[in-house]
């Protein structure tokens, strides 16, 4: 890390999934006991690295298309994590200045770093809200996210690699039930979500990984993400591997859905 003072409230003694996330991705915001977890990660799914960029991808595409194509101003990014340019609020006021984005976590870090979230283009806006996901409630009664969000208004609900920390005894289909009925019809879910269902045998390994150091997490299938976007409108094409959703290009590198081992999906609030 650029700056090796732990933030407020940081444990440095135990890894945690954002800064794990920060080190597959190439940055330097994590901690000696993050890389290490990480690389047991590494050694069970090597593709680790191939998944979590292909996940960052995915945000980027969806948040172009709901912005051109769907008319979203407003997002609401819970899991935000430790902050890689672009951020979604790059992305979206690239094509729209007006964006406005709410960016919310509970991870000491990611408040530490809270300012890189804050530079908005001066047309639009960006705040940042320090909440869990297992409060919803809480979440959307937050003033942060009424100075910047209306909720007349539709929104993007973005849930990018945060459900599969969210295991089925925290009741994940209420959480995301409560948030999208506070949004009103025209908004959207984006969801991406890691998957046993090319490569059981490693990814029971990485669950192990993350449960033994504290972090619980629960894979899912493609019937079980599905399940997320009940009620709502699936953009085409529908629940799909990560780099199978709207590429942008083929590549004659393109990585097998067993690498990338993600499905993600966007669909739209009738």
């Amino acid at each position: 890390m650029s700056d090796t003072r732990p933030a407020r409230g940081l444990d440095t003694n135990r890894p945690h999934s954002a800064r794990m996330y920060d080190y597959y991705l190439g940055g330097k915001d994590h901690f000696e006991v993050d890389a290490q977890a990480a690389e047991r990660v590494a050694a069970a799914f090597p593709s680790v690295f191939t998944s979590a960029r292909e996940n960052r991808a995915f945000m980027h595409r969806a948040t172009r298309v709901l912005a051109r194509e769907h008319g979203i101003r407003q997002w609401l990014d819970i899991g935000t994590g430790i902050p890689t340019e672009p951020n979604l609020h790059q992305v979206a006021q690239a094509v729209a200045p007006s964006a406005r984005v709410v960016y919310a976590d509970n991870d000491p870090l990611v408040l530490k770093y809270a300012e890189r979230l804050m530079r908005s283009m001066p047309e639009g806006r960006t705040a940042y809200l320090e909440a869990d996901v297992n409060d919803p409630e809480s979440l959307l009664d937050s003033p942060e996210l009424s100075e910047v969000l209306d909720l007349e208004q539709p929104v993007a609900l973005s849930l990018n690699a945060l459900l599969h920390f969210v295991p089925d005894a925290q009741d994940p289909h209420r959480i995301v039930r409560v948030l999208l009925e506070a949004l009103p019809s025209g908004s959207a879910l984006a969801i991406s979500h890691s998957t046993p269902d090319f490569d059981p045998v490693s990814w029971e390994k990485v669950q192990d990984i993350y449960n033994g150091s504290g972090t619980p997490v629960q894979f899912r299938s493609r019937k079980e993400v599905a399940g997320f976007f009940e009620g709502l409108d699936l953009l085409e094409p529908g629940v799909a591997v990560g780099h199978r959703w709207r590429p942008d290009a083929i590549s004659a590198q393109t990585p097998t859905d067993a690498e990338v081992s993600l499905w993600v999906a966007v669909g739209i609030k009738p």
